[in-house]
């Protein structure tokens, strides 16, 4: 049975929140009260890891979904469910160290590059199937 439509992306919702919610707790933690965004190096690490997640978070939805409508729906939500990894691991990795967000962020930028692959993949075969009569993944299948 394929996932239900939009699992990923509520669940990546979710995510966001979760690192909303971090970043509220170092303003209490370390008393950058809004609508200051700077104080001490261990409040701006996390609070630059939640704003590199919103940065990205719109490159993440698209790629995903569109790899998901034109190439292929479970393939797109397990490289979904492996970007909200990478990315967990970039937040937690940035809030103890700069150096620590590197292994995170190369996965995801990894991630959304394969995505994107695969989302220009599939439209590209729906364009030649429209246009064309030309359907290379039925043509792959029989190899």
């Amino acid at each position: 049975e394929q996932p239900k439509k939009g699992s990923t992306a509520k669940l990546s919702l979710i995510h966001l929140c979760y690192f909303a919610l971090q970043v509220g707790k170092a303003r209490l933690k370390y008393k950058v009260m809004p609508p200051a965004v700077s104080g001490s190096p261990e409040f701006e690490r996390i609070f630059r890891a939640q704003q590199n997640s919103l940065e990205f978070y719109p490159v993440f939805i698209i790629t995903l979904w569109v790899a998901g409508w034109y190439f292929n729906q479970v393939f797109a939500t397990c490289l979904g469910l492996v970007y909200i990894y990478a990315r967990h691991q970039y937040f937690w990795g940035y809030s103890e160290a700069p150096k620590k967000r590197i292994t995170g962020f190369r996965l995801s930028l990894g991630v959304l590059a394969l995505l994107a692959v695969l989302g220009a993949v599939g439209i590209t075969n729906s364009f030649l199937d429209e246009y064309l009569d030309l359907n290379i993944a039925k043509k792959l299948r029989h190899f």
